[in-house]
This record gives structure tokens, C-alpha cells and sequence, in this order.
């Protein structure tokens, strides 16, 4: 079976690795660097600087831990960023020896479905090959979503990838789009010492998760002196001397020196040949897939950002096993309904399943159990008592509906959940079972507890 593969992000990699394990005669083809968006300028990147801010946050607080400082803590953004690279450049090399250690062969260069069959790839050099493969797997990514009403410049206007470069810390940054890109950006550069604005069209941060987290992210946000605009828009921006200045619908001007836009992302759908070939498409550009991501041609598969579904890299890379396993001759399907997801705030943000106002939406019946970290003992212990836990189960069969945690490690925490759920767990059965302590992991046990009226570290109402 010889399998190619368009693409080298979390989504077409791993399908590389995966096909090439189960026998496959694998190829891949990548215009720019294997890992895609995800490694090169998004997920790793990303939380590669919000680790040095949040160290950075840390030694601002030695002193409530016993800690004196003689002397001054100053980032260094060359070296930040020097980092930052190197950790790219490993994992890249690491990628890069992983498909090479399975016989996967990377072609470098400008993939283009030419037929069912077959793609054309022309190098860096400017020499054209063409792979012909049994099967094909579609994994193009997105990029950030450029709006002819904002001038990009890559120096005054800039999106996510140009954020992730800056040497120089600017005095002040507008961020338009408060969304998970958005925030964690505002989080970090105000860390840095950049006084933060975002504005955002809706009404709230982070529309796609629960309503009580927008709400407590607003508090956080305002604590940290980040000044979050909410319900306008912007109507005109204009580049001068003396910064970016940015109308926005309500009346106000604002002048910063660096604007970053993240207010979405475009699907690499268009120049891979997909028209040419018949391959069918949705309203956004998104490829069209069923629930073993075959497309409507026979033989070709589609996985990630390009399928317009959750842009997530685990999701991706998920899809990619899919379509492997498929491309090798099994008959297997995706599932959605557990998948958590993180947004790398101060504090972090994660959640899985529905939301509050979801299972409403839906009609159905539910209990909600909620604890706060202020309540743990380890939370204290470690000086982040910040945030909540909220768990949603339905009223009838005690299922978890979704779970839903702001602070310390809820990256991390949210598994717990999402194990719970994938195995049909009631809420009495993470109740029950013991956790131990001090852990933050006890107030996923306390808030499944209070679901039933139950938790004991929670101020209650003495018998009289």
C-alpha cells in the first residue's frame, strides 16, 4: 500500500507515522517545516513564552514565599526568543527522525493533487517530481485569517506569527479578538510589561467556552491591569508617526504601537489542486469529510484544520490515526464527544464536553457541582488560589455532561474528566474514588461531590 500524505502539520505526520506502522509505503510532502503551524508558530511556541512569563510572574512573588532578592529580574527578549527557537529547532529534529526511523520519505516542497492519484510536488529548487500513491491524505493546516481592513505589515499590524518574534518588548499592544490566541498573547506581553488592550466584537472572552469562565477570565484579566473591551468593533485603522491609531465603532481612539490581530484563521484549501480534481468543499473552504475522514473521492482522506471541524492539534493528529488505519484497510470512525481543550491564561483555562448554557440549550435536565481552589490546601501551598472547578451531569443518569476548570494545572487536571467521561463514569464514581492528598486533583473530587449537595471542604449550614 503506498500512502501520500499533503502535509507535515500535527495532523499529516502523525497519519505518516501511523500508516508507515502498519506497513504502509509512506511519503509526505511539506512546503515549509514538518511539525506545521502548531510546532513552527503556534502551540509550542506559545507556551514555550508563556513559561518564561509565568517564571517571570513567580520571582515577583519570592518574597511571599520567604525568598529575598538582591538585585533585579529583567527579560531579555533576544534570549527569550533565542530559546524559544532552539526548543523549535529540537522538536523539529525530532519529528524529523521519527519518520525517518519508520522509512517514511519527506519530499520538500509545493504539494498539488494533479488526480485521485497522484501529486505533484515542485522542490526549493524548482525541480517537479510527481508521488503517485494508493491513497492520499489531505493535511494543509490554516493560517491566520488576514482582513483587508486591517493593513498587515508585519511591523506596526501584525498577526500571531510576528508575535512570536518580537525582540523588543512593545510599550503598548491592542489585541482585536479576544479569543484563545487572543488572550493567551495579552498574557503574555503584559507579563512582559506591555500595557495590554484587546477589544473584541461579541460579548465576552473566549465565546466557545462556559459563560463562568468568560466571566471570571474578565476578573482576572482586569487584576493583571489588561483592559479588556468587550461589544465593539473596529471601524478604521491608520498607521502614523506617532503609532497605530485604531477607531473603534463606539467613538473611542486608540494609539498603540503594535497592534495584533487574531480574530481567526484561513483554511489552505485554495493552490492544492482540490478543484481540479473534484474534491468537495464547504462554505469556508473546508473539505468535506465523513466520520472515517473520507472526502468524496475514493481514496482520499482529509484530516485537521482543513476540515473546518475543532482546529485543534490533538484533534488533527487524532484524525490522522483515523485516516491511516482507513487508508490501511480498517473501518474505523472518530468520536468528538470527549475532546478537551486548554487556553494557556493566568490562570489556564480547560474544558471538555458540554457547556452550561449547552445542555440548556438541549433541554436537559442537569445538576452542577462546583469547588473553589481557594478550598485546597495544595492550592495555598503552591500560591494560586485563583480559579474554580465546575462539573455538569445529567440529573437522570448521573453522567458527566462536561467539566469545565480556570486555574493552576488545568491543563493538565482536565484529563481526569475527560478519562471519566470516555468511560461512561458517573459523577458519584469520581466522587467516590479516593484522591490523594494535598493535590489540586481533590477538587475535581469535591466539585463531583457537591454535585449532590455533598462536598465537605464548603461552608454549610449548621443544624440547629
Amino acid at each position: 500500500m503506498r500512502v501520500a500524505i499533503l502535509g507535515a502539520g500535527p495532523g499529516g505526520y502523525v497519519a505518516a507515522l501511523k500508516a508507515a506502522q502498519l506497513g504502509a509505503r509512506v511519503t509526505i510532502v511539506e512546503d515549509h517545516e514538518v511539525g506545521g503551524t502548531c510546532l513552527n508558530c503556534g502551540c509550542i511556541p506559545t507556551k514555550t513564552l508563556i513559561a518564561t512569563t509565568d517564571l517571570l510572574a513567580r520571582t515577583r512573588e519570592l518574597e511571599a514565599f520567604g525568598i529575598d532578592l538582591n538585585g533585579s529580574v529583567v527579560p531579555n527578549m533576544p534570549n527569550i526568543i533565542s530559546r524559544k527557537n532552539r526548543i523549535v529547532g529540537t522538536q523539529v529534529k525530532g519529528i524529523r527522525s521519527l519518520l525517518k526511523s519508520w522509512g517514511v520519505v519527506l519530499k520538500e516542497g509545493r504539494g498539488i493533487l494533479t488526480a485521485p492519484q497522484a501529486i505533484s510536488v515542485t522542490a526549493k529548487d524548482g525541480s517537479d517530481e510527481t508521488v503517485v500513491a494508493d491513497k492520499i491524505i489531505i493535511a494543509t493546516g490554516s493560517r491566520p485569517a488576514l482582513i483587508p481592513a486591517f493593513p498587515f505589515d508585519s511591523r506596526n499590524i501584525i498577526s500571531s506569527t510576528e508575535a512570536l518574534d518580537l525582540t523588543e518588548i512593545p510599550k503598548s499592544l491592542l489585541i482585536v479578538g479576544a479569543g484563545v490566541i487572543g488572550c493567551e498573547f495579552a498574557c503574555i506581553y503584559r507579563e512582559l510589561g506591555a500595557e495590554v488592550t484587546m477589544v473584541e466584537a461579541v460579548g465576552r472572552a473566549v465565546t466557545t467556552e462556559d459563560i463562568e469562565i468568560s466571566e471570571l477570565l474578565a476578573k482576572e484579566l482586569k487584576k493583571r491591569k489588561i483592559r479588556l473591551m468587550t461589544g465593539v468593533t473596529v471601524e478604521k485603522v491608520e498607521v502614523l508617526a506617532d503609532g497605530v491609531h485604531t477607531f473603534l465603532a463606539d467613538g473611542n481612539e486608540l494609539i498603540v504601537e503594535k497592534m495584533l490581530v487574531s480574530i481567526g484563521r484561513t483554511l489552505n484549501s485554495e493552490h492544492i489542486g482540490a478543484e481540479a480534481i473534484g474534491l468537495s468543499k464547504g462554505s469556508r473552504g473546508e473539505i468535506i469529510v465523513n466520520e472515517k475522514m473520507e472526502t468524496n473521492i475514493p481514496g482520499i482522506y482529509a484530516v485537521g484544520d482543513i476540515t473546518g471541524g475543532m482546529l485543534l492539534a490533538h484533534v488533527a493528529s487524532r484524525q490522522g490515526v483515523v485516516a491511516a488505519q482507513n487508508c490501511c484497510g480498517g473501518d474505523v470512525s472518530i468520536d468528538y464527544r470527549v475532546v478537551p481543550a486548554a487556553i494557556f491564561t493566568s490562570p489556564e483555562i480547560a474544558s471538555v464536553g458540554l457547556r452550561q448554557h449547552q445542555a440548556e440549550q438541549q433541554g436537559l435536565q442537569i445538576r452542577i457541582g462546583r469547588f473553589q481552589f481557594r478550598g485546597l490546601g495544595k492550592a495555598h501551598a503552591i500560591g494560586e488560589i485563583a480559579g474554580f472547578i465546575k462539573i455538569i451531569s445529567d440529573e437522570k443518569t448521573d453522567r458527566i455532561l462536561g467539566a469545565h476548570i480556570m486555574g493552576p494545572h488545568a491543563s493538565d487536571l482536565i484529563h481526569e474528566m475527560a478519562v471519566a467521561m470516555q468511560n461512561n463514569l458517573t459523577v458519584r464514581d469520581v466522587a467516590q474514588t479516593i484522591h490523594a492528598h494535598p493535590t489540586l486533583s481533590e477538587g475535581l473530587m469535591e466539585a463531583a461531590e457537591d454535585v449532590h449537595g455533598e462536598a465537605v471542604h464548603v461552608q454549610g449550614k449548621a443544624l440547629k
